[in-house]
């Protein structure tokens, strides 16, 4: 998220917990005491979570028991030693390995690029979500967190991704 995004305030962060667990209708209450007064990037377990990926966890279990170790158990996740440590719990990493890949300059490249790509899109609430097909139709949702429109269009995309295939197994390509 961008700096604009961020709680202002560990009473701001839990009140919008409250809110959001109550029309999510959530079994868990968040905690957040993960939260750094005047921290406006949370570099360390999203920079963890993407090493994690360039060694081979493609999933998001690591992202999850990041997440888990501050949003539940209250953990100071913008630290390093922190971040690395729920990791290594939610997988067989070496820890120094994931933390010096996760501080490596390739890592913090990727994740600038990869937030410009998101923020390009302006989306300044959460939940949000991207689906894309490969025909490049592409549906935006910002702060929706239901799953009917999610299933409806992700079945609108994948309907007309099928109807492309089925045009392209009994026409030839267009003339260029």
């Amino acid at each position: 998220m961008d700096a604009s995004s961020m709680p202002n305030s560990q009473a701001e962060e839990e009140w919008y917990y409250r809110r959001s667990g109550t029309i999510m209708r959530s079994p868990y209450r968040l905690n957040a005491h993960w939260f750094v007064p005047g921290l406006q990037e949370y570099l360390a377990p999203n920079a963890v979570a993407e090493a994690a990926r360039s060694m081979g966890v493609t999933d998001d279990s690591v992202r999850i028991v990041i997440a888990r170790a501050g949003m539940i158990e209250g953990l100071k996740f913008a630290e390093w030693e922190v971040a690395v440590q729920a990791a290594v719990r939610g997988c067989s990493l070496n820890a120094g390995t994931l933390r010096s890949l996760a501080q490596s300059q390739t890592i913090l490249d990727r994740m600038r690029a990869t937030t410009a790509e998101f923020q390009a899109f302006k989306m300044t609430s959460r939940p949000s979500f991207l689906l894309e097909s490969n025909i490049g139709d592409r549906v935006v949702f910002s702060g929706l967190a239901t799953i009917e429109p999610l299933e409806s269009a992700l079945s609108a995309l994948l309907r007309d991704a099928k109807a492309y295939a089925s045009y392209a197994a009994h026409h030839v390509s267009p003339p260029e």
